[in-house]
Order: C-alpha cells, then structure tokens, then sequence
C-alpha cells in the first residue's frame, strides 16, 4: 500500500529544485478515540455552531473568521480572503541558509516530519543536497506554510532522507535562567559515586518497547471486557480512599545504598 503524504511540493537550493513529498514522522492514529453519545438512547450527538445573540444554528456557507478589535466588533475574512495571502512558502521549502547540526537547542525543535523525493527524476538533486548537508554536518533553515500558517523549519539529513523539524518561535520558548537561577544547592560529593553506581545498573540501549502508555493499555483491556458483556456493568462503588501513609524523612545516603542493593538482588534473581 503507497503511503499517504501530508504534503507535496519542492525543495528548492538557489537553482537546484526537485519535487519531494512530507509525512509526519510520528502517528497518534493507534490512540484510543472516544464518540460523544446520549447515554439514555446510546445514540452520538452532533455539535453545531450556534449564533450567541439570536441562539440559531449557523449554516456552513454563513460561517467566517473573525478577528476581534473590540468588545462584540470584529473583522471579518472569508476564504478567500485567506487564499489571497498565500505565500511562496505554501509549496516551496527554498533553503535560504545553513546552521551548524550542534548548534539548534532541542527546545526549539516542535515536530519531525519525513521528506522524501517526489519521483524517480528528483532523486539525485535530493541525494546531492541531502549528502552535501550530512558532509558538512549543517541543518538547512527555511520556511513553509502549515496551516495557512509560515513556520520556520530545520531540515536534517537522516539516512536516504531527511527530517523536517518544525520549530517554535523564539517568543514561545520560556528562558529556563527564570527557572533553574534559584536551584543552588550542591550535591554532596559523598552521594555522587552511589548515584553513579545506581545508573551504571540500569543503564541499556534505548528501546521504543522502554516507553509506553498505560493508560492506553488499560483503556484497551476494559474495552475488550465491556464487549464480552451483553449488558453494561454498573459501576462498582469506589472505594474509601486510603489515608496517606506518614511522611517519613529519609536518609539519603541510606535510601541510595539500599536502591542500588535491591537492583543487584533483582538482576541476581532475574
């Protein structure tokens, strides 16, 4: 089965172009979805847009954006309004510089997309920029239209292709000097060897199986039980909630010796 591309259009370097294609590099597809329904007839309900002053539904043709210049008086845009303000970047990723690989803090990198050479004719101008940025170690910096909005975008030569990152925007990155300026308080070099030792026992090489979402998993398991019932379940009285053991204060050194005995046991008994 051909893969589905979010995106068709050109990469472009001063007079090199060739056609290439996008897809998100990450899915939320396999994520449990839920419908809203009527509990009483167990029917979905529908949402419509309902004008707030004469309280009727709005028709799709009657429907607009509208930008608010004060209280109730707004400006209004229609599609094509809208069109009338596409920019070349809607269909090109034109490379207008290049940054050293190290270089981009991973804060500003928002998310991965696969760009891939469109046809069989693009597959050498795409080899030749692709290979040219993975020899001289840069990211190429350009910008492309995403939902009619101008993104700054980052292009990483990985493998046979490259990644498009999407970034954010300087103004929406918080300064961690605003966080992190307060934290002043030094490790005891005494504990640093024990904390060493404890990461040297779990340390392994990273694995997708490492990360995984158990609320999904459980969501999945009721799910499957709810269709074996021919009738809904009632919903068991929950439980008093357990009072919250005492607080205890711990010595650390202790604690960081017994964390690091309990994983040798466990990998001794595995």
């Amino acid at each position: 089965m051909a893969p589905k591309y979010y995106w068709k259009g050109y990469l472009k370097l001063s007079l090199v172009t060739c056609p290439v294609a996008m897809t998100p590099a990450t899915s939320e597809s396999e994520k449990v979805r839920f419908h809203t329904l009527n509990k009483e007839t167990g029917n979905r309900v529908v949402s419509r847009y309902i004008d707030s002053v004469t309280g009727k539904p709005v028709k799709d043709e009657n429907e607009a954006k509208g930008y608010a210049r004060g209280e109730n008086d707004y400006v209004i845009l229609t599609e094509d309004d809208l069109d009338a303000v596409a920019l070349d970047t809607v269909k090109t990723i034109d490379i207008d510089k290049f940054v050293p690989a190290d270089s981009i803090e991973w804060i500003y990198l928002e998310k991965p997309h696969y760009l891939m050479p469109d046809d069989a004719v693009g597959n050498e101008a795409f080899a030749v920029i692709r290979d040219a940025m993975k020899a001289d170690k840069v990211f190429g910096v350009s910008k492309l239209v995403m939902g009619r909005r101008e993104r700054a975008v980052v292009l990483e030569p990985r493998g046979e292709g490259i990644v498009l990152w999407t970034l954010r925007f300087g103004d929406e990155v918080r300064p961690e000097e605003n966080y992190f300026e307060e934290i002043d308080e030094k490790a005891d070099p005494d504990l640093i060897p024990l904390v060493q030792k404890l990461i040297k026992q779990k340390t392994a090489r990273w694995s997708p199986d490492m990360v995984s979402d158990p609320i999904q998993e459980s969501l999945l398991r009721l799910i499957e039980e709810k269709k074996k019932l021919l009738k809904p379940k009632k919903a068991a009285k929950g439980r008093k909630e357990e009072a919250a053991p005492a607080s205890n204060v711990v010595n650390i050194m202790e604690a960081l010796r017994k964390s690091v005995e309990t994983d040798l046991k466990n990998k001794k008994a595995g």
